[in-house]
């Protein structure tokens, strides 16, 4: 029987103490009964410009281990660039992706729900959790990421997404032809496939550091998932704006009806401070409006300039230790 191939793929940022914790836990998972017999395995290694020895870490690995492959970045794109240039990287002759964190959350060791789940014809699994061993913070920020990849993205309701999922091969080649900057992996996913099954694990508590997600990249990677892939906000801003002028129309016809009938008991009131009232949000609204459209106006604007999604200063195996540079792939190019 021909063993299928699995590609691990884990973004790193300063998980210089969990990093090999992680690593071996794949190791020892993928080497006993069932998947041991059935797959054969990789595990890229993708360094965000760790300001700790993250590096230094993924170098020890890839000496000690056959199957590790390290990629290093020139500075820090952040976690969905490294999974993208995860992607560039996986090998030939691979047919399923796993992606997970390097922090230790998501059990390496319960991997083999996933690949069992997508045996049953699923293009990709999601881990989800009963209960996210995490701050509030990112509790909040997850279920608003929820909430708005369904309204933006038309996530199926019932669907919980992570950053522990399982992929079939063809779906990661789709998703590698994407080449402008600020990538957002679960938007390239549901454009190419809705047959997505979820999956229940654990989700453990971290042992070391804390989330390296603060609001502001949060906020911008949300930002950047739904003006790359999906117009919902431009056509949320033309309701907008029609409701604002029919509202407008609306309140001049009543005010000259009102004027014409001599319904104001007394003298017509000026009105100054409800007049400026209404301009002032009307002028913010559309201020709003003029942004959001500037904003895919940028998104074009940078793709046009091959801005990259990520750079690649070196390329780490075991038998050519470092690729400069210019003999990898960086994304946009």
């Amino acid at each position: 029987m021909v063993k299928e191939k699995i590609s691990f793929v884990i973004p790193c940022y300063c998980s210089e103490k969990t990093l090999p914790s992680v690593v071996n836990e794949i190791d020892d998972t993928m080497n006993q009964g069932e998947l041991q017999e059935k797959y054969r395995y990789e595990i890229i290694l993708v360094n965000d410009a760790s300001p700790d020895q993250t590096l230094s870490v993924i170098e020890s690995l890839v000496k000690q281990k056959e199957n590790v492959t390290g990629v290093h970045f020139s500075r820090n794109f952040g976690q969905h660039a490294a999974l993208m240039a995860g992607f560039r990287y996986i090998a030939a002759d691979s047919d399923l992706v796993v992606c997970l964190d390097d922090d230790g959350q998501t059990p390496a060791a319960e991997v083999g729900k996933l690949l069992h789940k997508l045996e049953e014809g699923y293009d990709a699994v999601y881990a989800s959790y009963a209960h996210k061993r995490q701050s509030f913070f990112r509790n909040f920020g997850s279920a608003v990421n929820e909430k708005m990849t369904r309204i933006m993205l038309g996530k199926p309701k019932e669907l919980q997404v992570s950053s522990y999922f399982a992929v079939k091969r063809f779906l990661v080649n789709e998703m590698v032809r994407y080449e402008a900057a600020y990538p957002y992996v679960i938007g390239l996913l549901l454009r190419s496939t809705k047959n997505i099954a979820n999956v229940p694990v654990n989700h453990r508590a971290r042992e070391v550091g804390s989330s390296g997600y603060t609001m502001k990249k949060l906020l911008s990677l949300w930002f950047n998932g739904f003006t790359n892939f999906s117009i919902k906000p431009l056509r949320i801003a033309t309701v907008m704006g029609a409701v604002l002028a029919l509202f407008g129309f609306l309140y001049g016809l009543f005010t000259i009806i009102k004027v014409l009938f001599h319904l104001y008991p007394g003298q017509i009131p000026t009105g100054w401070a409800s007049t400026i009232s209404i301009l002032v949000f009307i002028g913010g609204m559309l201020m709003l409006m003029i942004g959001m459209v500037g904003e895919y106006i940028g998104r074009i604007y940078m793709t046009m300039n091959a801005q990259p999604q990520y750079v690649v200063k070196e390329v780490i195996r075991k038998d050519t230790k470092a690729e400069a540079a210019e003999d990898v792939p960086n994304g946009g190019h």
